[in-house]
């Protein structure tokens, strides 16, 4: 591509992001004078662009809005960000639009990419697992695009992987410890360290607004769970290898997460089927097992605070018992108390 054309098409992408782009400030992002942007715009005008020069103190150019969208030009990332959105809002239910709508606009940006980058997003999307909705307060960093796309890329073809890992706690153990124990450490407290782990990946997943890699770490000689923006530098190594038996990867990444030390385990019976617990207690934290002859379930969570356990319990509304901690009892007995004064007449 020569270089005048790269610029004018450069000038396009700046304007498709949004509003109204000065002369002078698109002659500095291109690295060009005012008078080279004015001819750029001419182009783009003789392409049938809908360009409009806005005049007065703050004018200078927009695409006029109310015209069919310009062509697109999106880089990896932008187009990563494109195709999982619609994939994650149609999954979710999220999308006003209808199935078919996604699917053709999803199918329209493929067809532009790249066949190199088209490969390895549809690697990214046939390998991708979802457990819930993002939580309100979830911060986690965002993956690296590049390694996001490499790990799905080995996991769709069964391939080894290696990559460095840094941990929340400074361990150099177990990984489901550093993933899920995010929320019970503070990582500027214990530090961090840096790890080459070699992994045979099973599954990729979002939960709760982080992703996690699941797969079988070969130095450890066990499974493990990573935590993809501790993930740095994930390289495929030869041959390939065939995945166990078992659990699909979104419940081994919740299983990993509710089996992960805490500060305090939590043991319980409650009368009422898995569905219905599941849908107080938060996924990743509570193994609920199958109800028996009378209709009690045994329910574990590990969890760093106990706080909130008792409003919780009484949101289910259903019958149960604590097995331990005993300062869980103590905790519901308080709440009870309240909630009995606050029903008192005055």
């Amino acid at each position: 591509m020569t270089r005048p054309l790269a610029r004018v098409l450069a000038l396009l992408e700046l304007l498709q992001s949004g509003g109204v782009r000065t002369v002078a400030e698109l002659a500095e992002r291109l690295e060009v004078d005012e008078r080279t942007v004015r001819r750029y715009v001419a182009h783009l005008v003789d392409l049938d662009l809908p360009v409009e020069s806005v005049r007065g103190r703050y004018g200078g150019y927009r695409l006029a809005p109310g015209h069919r969208m310009p062509p697109l030009m999106l880089t990896d990332e932008e187009a990563l960000a494109a195709l999982f959105g619609l994939a994650a809002a149609q999954r979710a239910g999220l999308s006003a639009a209808s199935a078919t709508a996604g699917e053709t606009a999803a199918a329209k940006i493929r067809r532009v990419l790249p066949p190199r980058l088209a490969h390895r997003l549809d690697a990214l999307l046939s390998t991708l697992a979802f457990t819930a909705a993002p939580a309100a307060a979830a911060s986690a960093a965002a993956p690296d695009p590049e390694a996001l796309l490499t790990v799905a890329d080995a996991v769709r073809h069964r391939r080894p992987l290696a990559f460095r890992y840094t941990s929340a706690s400074g361990r150099t153990g177990d990984a489901t410890d550093d993933a899920a124990t995010d929320d019970a450490t503070d990582d500027a407290a214990t530090g961090s360290r840096t790890r080459e782990r070699t992994v045979r990946p099973y599954g990729l997943v979002l939960h709760a607004g982080r992703w996690y890699l699941t797969g079988w770490d070969t130095g450890a000689d066990a499974e493990r769970l990573f935590r993809l923006d501790r993930l740095a530098a994930p390289r495929p190594l030869p041959g390939t290898f065939e995945p166990p038996a078992g659990p699909d990867p979104a419940e081994r990444v919740l299983r990993a997460l509710a089996t992960a030390p805490h500060r305090h385990r939590v043991r319980l019976r409650i009368r009422a089927d898995a569905a219905r617990i599941r849908a107080q207690l938060p996924a990743g934290l509570a193994l609920v097992g199958e109800p028996d002859a009378d209709g009690w379930s045994d329910v574990e969570l590990r969890v760093a605070e106990l706080d909130w356990l008792p409003g919780v319990l009484a949101a289910l509304d259903r019958p149960f018992t604590i097995v331990e901690p005993e300062q869980l009892r103590g905790l519901v007995a308080a709440l009870a108390e309240r909630l009995a004064a606050a029903a008192r007449p005055d």
